[in-house]
């Protein structure tokens, strides 16, 4: 029996400005640019075994059995690994991360970014970032940024591409800026961020209008993050994010992925931002609320937002690597 397995680490990132919708011609290309800020502070480990003595690919999250949509999506990135290295050996992954799991904390691209690193490792394949990135991307869009440290975008997807990797736009000491999570449910998000953008692609009337005006707050944020000016930033990333959200809420059925403590957090966001304490907000798919903030203001911004009513608790994150091989 031949075993080879490699653990890998990889952290989740948040978009910045905001990846929300496929182009119609598939390949899971991105229909708009996003860029984002990968995050120490939050992790996602992967083990990838490949076993001779395996007759179909396991799956453990968090130490319990994964359900077939999740064994699913992890097949079919292995299925690629497994086509250029040129064996059918299946494969035992073992994933967990240290913060709440499919809840609008990029889980999903933590946990790509570490599976296409581990799986390649442990296929002993000689892949580049930017191979990784495009692995990782073909099974989860966000996944592709995760991939690199610091911050990273995400062009739009073309008609006739082939790969699309992410590239990144600055190391994670170009700014010392910090994203501060407020954690406002520990369970599991009601729809998931797949089918909650595919849902708002097809039914909502702002869909249209929101692939339209992406490309400039893009092009806003990733001045501003190449400026290192938090006060140009900051809006350009909270329009995204609420333009993202007005999309899915107006959806048929609309689509709500916040909470009352969600509302309540954005608006503590916006009062303490007029009593000086500078932060700006970004919802993901999902019911927390990130603020953007100086490295300087981070204890500040947590200490503040840990009062609002119904954040349970707050994570204080900053730019940190990318995925990378541990053992």
């Amino acid at each position: 029996m031949s075993i080879k397995s490699k653990q890998a680490v990889a952290h989740p990132n948040i978009a910045l400005a905001k990846y929300w919708g496929k182009q119609s011609f598939g390949h899971n290309l991105p229909a708009v640019p996003s860029l984002s800020v990968t995050l120490a502070g939050m992790q996602t480990s992967t083990r990838v075994t490949f076993d001779t003595g395996l007759d179909k690919d396991e799956l453990s999250l968090n130490g319990a059995p994964s359900g077939e949509v999740e064994l699913g999506r992890v097949t079919n990135l292995l299925d690629r690994v497994r086509a250029r290295a040129g064996f059918q050996d299946r494969a035992r992954v073992e994933s967990s991360n240290d913060f709440p799991t499919a809840s609008g904390l990029a889980s999903s691209a933590s946990a790509f970014a570490a599976l296409a690193v581990a799986a390649c490792a442990a296929a002993e394949l000689d892949a580049s970032a930017e191979e990784l990135s495009d692995l990782a991307r073909k099974t989860s869009v966000s996944a592709a940024r995760s991939l690199l440290g610091g911050f990273a975008e995400l062009r739009a997807g073309r008609e006739g591409d082939e790969t699309l990797a992410a590239q990144q736009v600055a190391a994670p000491t170009h700014w010392d800026i910090a994203i501060v999570v407020a954690v406002t449910r520990e369970g599991p998000k009601d729809v998931g961020s797949s089918d909650g953008m595919k849902h708002t692609m097809v039914t909502s009337p702002y869909s249209a209008a929101w692939v339209a005006a992406a490309p400039k707050m893009f092009e806003l944020v990733r001045a501003g993050v190449l400026a290192r000016d938090l006060t140009k930033l900051g809006p350009a990333v909270e329009q995204s994010a609420l333009a993202m959200h007005a999309g899915a809420i107006a959806a048929d059925p609309g689509i709500v992925y916040w909470t009352g403590a969600t509302v309540e957090a954005i608006l503590a966001v916006r009062k303490n931002r007029a009593l000086g304490l500078e932060g700006y907000l970004t919802i993901d798919a999902g019911p927390h609320v990130k603020v953007l903030t100086r490295g300087s203001d981070a204890e500040a911004v947590a200490a503040a937002m840990e009062k609002v009513p119904g954040v349970l608790r707050t994570i204080i994150a900053r730019p940190g690597l990318g995925a990378r091989v541990v053992s």
